[in-house]
């Protein structure tokens, strides 16, 4: 189905073309339409076309209002102060348009008029370490964004930069060649189990690498051997990398987002490609010899001591910086994956590197005219002290601990909801899975990208307030509503007068397409998030003021239950593109 225009755009079209009709030497003007407390719209553009005009604002907006015919979308037009035009809408002008968008599998929201590649780099962990509270935000920032740009039709290509390179490789290498029976297991093992085998070869290989000088040396010699390709030193790194995903797999299931392994492209994939990197910036004078390392320098960034600090893409001993492996990743995402748009989902404290990074690629000529790169760089998970997120003893919170107390917390409110729905202990555990993990996807997601947060579980699984318990429970209320509503169904009636607090979820409703657009441009999930909490407190008010299965008629009782089931879509909706479940009952 086509996708189905908003009142405001219908409106604005409507008054635009009404200016030209009042005044055809103006051409086509901006009406300046926006949402109003005093009616359902403004439009303020009558104001600067006077100024243009050298004329009177009022006398021009009354020009235009004879060329506004009230009839099926205009209801009233008002004019006010220096030429403001507030316009009401009519009752039956907002029931047909939200009913053209309950037939359509996407509520009427369009495709992106121009769709693109982007390549999106997210949910980054390291092998052979535990994921803690710093891995969250990339991961379900990365997620929501993902759905939220394949819903607008664009094509998107995942990648996890994982960390699987590097000089630890070798020490790890080195005590698994010398105690081999370290990473044996029978049978199957869990992601808890993989790590722990992990952790207690890292702690054991790195307490022997700083006390055992001749093991220390024979670690670096592995490193040689890993970066030459060495036979068996690559197989026992591939062990390390695949325990590890065994791992990550366990922890992006709890956390409820989908990794794929054809996704997983880590810092080793770009091997091939460094020497060639630093040999084009070389050779093109982008990147300089400082002391031996391979530089490139900007004008604009110094270091503490007021001198130039550079980007350094080789080290002074032909070691490979984190930037030769982002330069050459940039190089491969553009001419191979054929991206129009980069984005990176890496913390914020990194925006001075991929500054650098992303200007280096430009003068290179890897970043062209047509193609942008963007870090969506994220603020950090607080504690309730306002201080970086920390267990007591003062260490990182993994990442699995904090999902099993929110899960454990959540099933705790399910449960004592549940004697009423006569939920049996599968479906509390299941919705306990399904409320805590969304409420902390929602902390998240409800927080601009760019700012910290506060991680508090009370607040997160509370019912009251901006929550995403709030919005699942909205959800599962009209579910309560529609299951009890018997022969009655959902059918609009365009021909009813609406009552206050219908109109109002009704013009949200309808607000849908024009957020998702906006969201989807700026990357900015946090704007759905607060459109379905502003949805679900309309609910609210519509719920205490019109009763639904006791409305006054047949007829009005169709049109609330078309109402609702329109508003439990776009929660759902909604709350998918931002990787939330809704359960049926809660």
């Amino acid at each position: 189905m086509a996708s189905v225009p908003s009142l405001a755009s219908s409106l604005d079209r409507r008054i635009a073309d009404a200016l030209s009709a009042a005044l055809p030497e103006v051409g086509t003007a901006d009406p300046l339409l926006r949402r109003s407390d005093r009616a359902d719209f403004q439009a303020n553009g009558m104001l600067a076309l006077a100024k243009k005009l050298k004329g009177n604002p009022r006398e021009l907006a009354a020009k235009v209002v004879e060329q506004l015919p009230a009839g099926d979308l205009i209801k009233d037009v008002e004019v006010s102060g220096p030429g403001f035009l507030n316009i009401t809408i009519t009752d039956e002008a907002i029931v047909k348009t939200l009913a053209e968008r309950a037939a359509d599998d996407r509520l009427g929201v369009p495709f992106a008029e121009h769709p693109g590649t982007t390549v999106i780099d997210y949910a980054q962990p390291n092998v052979a370490k535990e994921m803690h509270v710093g891995h969250l935000r990339n991961s379900v920032i990365g997620d929501a964004v993902v759905r939220i740009l394949e819903f607008s039709g664009e094509k998107v290509v995942r990648r996890h930069h994982i960390g699987d390179w590097g000089t630890q490789f070798g020490m790890l290498i080195q005590y698994l060649i010398e105690h081999p029976h370290e990473l044996d297991h029978e049978g199957e093992v869990s992601g808890e189990e993989a790590m722990s085998s992990l952790n207690r070869l890292y702690k054991a290989s790195r307490t022997l690498f700083d006390s055992d000088e001749e093991f220390k040396a024979r670690a670096r010699r592995r490193v040689v051997d890993l970066q030459a390709g060495d036979e068996e030193t690559l197989a026992l790194w591939q062990r390390f990398v695949d325990e590890s995903k065994i791992y990550f797999y366990s922890v992006f299931d709890k956390l409820d987002v989908e990794i794929r392994d054809e996704d997983i492209v880590g810092e080793s994939g770009y091997n091939d490609m460094l020497a060639e990197t630093c040999r084009l910036l070389e050779e093109s004078g982008v990147a300089v010899r400082s002391n031996g390392a391979l530089c490139v320098f900007f004008d604009d960034v110094k270091g503490p001591d007021g001198k130039p600090s550079p980007l350094i893409v080789q080290k002074s001993d032909g070691g490979f910086g984190y930037a030769a492996t982002d330069l050459s990743a940039i190089r491969d995402r553009v001419d191979n994956l054929k991206a129009d748009t980069l984005l990176y989902v890496v913390d914020a404290r990194q925006s001075l590197h991929f500054k650098m990074v992303f200007e280096t690629a430009r003068r290179a000529g890897w970043l062209t005219e047509g193609v942008k790169a963007v870090q969506l760089g994220f603020g950090t998970v607080l504690g309730k002290d306002g201080k970086p997120f920390k267990t007591r003893e003062g260490e990182t919170v993994r990442l699995v601990d904090l999902l099993d107390e929110a899960v454990d917390r959540a099933t705790a409110v399910v449960r004592e909801k549940s004697e009423k729905l006569g939920l049996t202990e599968e479906q509390i555990i299941e919705r306990g899975a399904q409320v805590g993990i969304g409420a902390v996807k929602y902390a998240d997601l409800s927080t601009s990208v760019s700012r910290d947060y506060k991680f508090d579980l009370d607040q997160m699984v509370s019912l009251n307030g901006d929550t995403s318990v709030y919005l699942q429970y909205a959800y599962a209320r009209i579910q309560s509503i529609l299951r009890k509503a018997g022969e009655a169904r959902p059918v609009a009636h365009p021909e009813l007068a609406l009552a206050a607090a219908e109109r109002a979820l009704g013009m949200h409703l309808d607000q849908f397409g024009e957020n998702l657009a906006e969201v989807t441009a700026s990357y900015e999930p946090h704007k759905l998030a607060g459109y379905l909490y502003q949805l679900a407190s309309h609910l609210t008010t519509f719920y205490a003021e019109c009763p639904v299965l006791k409305a006054d008629t047949p007829q009005q009782v169709e049109n609330r239950l078309f109402l609702c089931d329109l508003t439990a879509r776009t929660l759902r909706q909604g709350m998918s593109l931002l990787g939330i479940r809704t359960p049926e009952q809660l």
